[in-house]
């Protein structure tokens, strides 16, 4: 008798040691793919995680209008919408280029839809020097990704003197900051519907 209880303990004893032993390698097995996720997201975050930056718009749809329709958007700027079947080229725009373009968030929109970050700035609510400012700072980050699909397009009567938009998501910037647009940028970057669109 005492043989067999004798035998029955260690049978218990080892199988709570290969139970411990197993769940401490699925443990630590779980922990390493959640290390390496974390990993990808910092890296595609720029060194932050890539989550999403900036408030949520409602989107309003993506249906194509005639041109020179003039859209309605609920926001201001519009994150989504009803736009044209164009859009603009990617860059830096000058206050100069709203006598030439009518109806420009018809064209932009199209671009959000294609996976664009814009930089819609208003220099009315700013000095000329900070105007200047503004403009240096926006052209520096957007240089540091040259052939991007990033435009910086003037745009008056925003909430703030630069508000950024993607697909759905804005970004309202009182004090503008390159850290803060990098991190919209890495977090909404070609997010759309159509990202594969030049």
């Amino acid at each position: 008798m005492g043989k067999k209880k004798s035998r029955r303990k260690n049978a218990k004893v080892r199988y709570r040691r290969r139970r411990r032993r197993s769940l401490w390698w699925w443990g630590l097995g779980v922990a390493g793919v959640a290390g390496f996720v974390v990993l990808l997201l910092l890296a595609r975050g720029g060194g932050r995680l890539a989550t999403a930056v900036g408030e949520e718009v409602p989107l309003e749809g993506a249906e194509h209008i005639p041109m020179g329709t003039p859209p309605e958007y609920n926001t201001l700027p519009p994150a989504s919408g009803p736009h044209y079947a164009r859009s603009l080229q990617p860059g830096f725009y000058e206050e100069t280029v709203r006598n030439e373009v009518p109806y420009p968030e018809g064209y932009l929109v199209h671009n959000l839809e294609h996976g664009y970050v814009i930089f819609w700035y208003d220099c009315s609510q700013l000095s000329e020097d900070g105007c200047t400012q503004l403009k240096t700072l926006i052209q520096s980050v957007m240089g540091e990704k040259p052939g991007a699909k990033l435009i910086a397009f003037p745009y008056p009567g925003l909430p703030a003197p630069l508000v950024l938009t993607s697909w759905g998501k804005r970004m309202v910037m009182e004090n503008p900051n390159a850290e803060d647009m990098r991190a919209f940028i890495a977090a909404n970057y070609n997010r759309a519907p159509e990202p594969g669109a030049p």
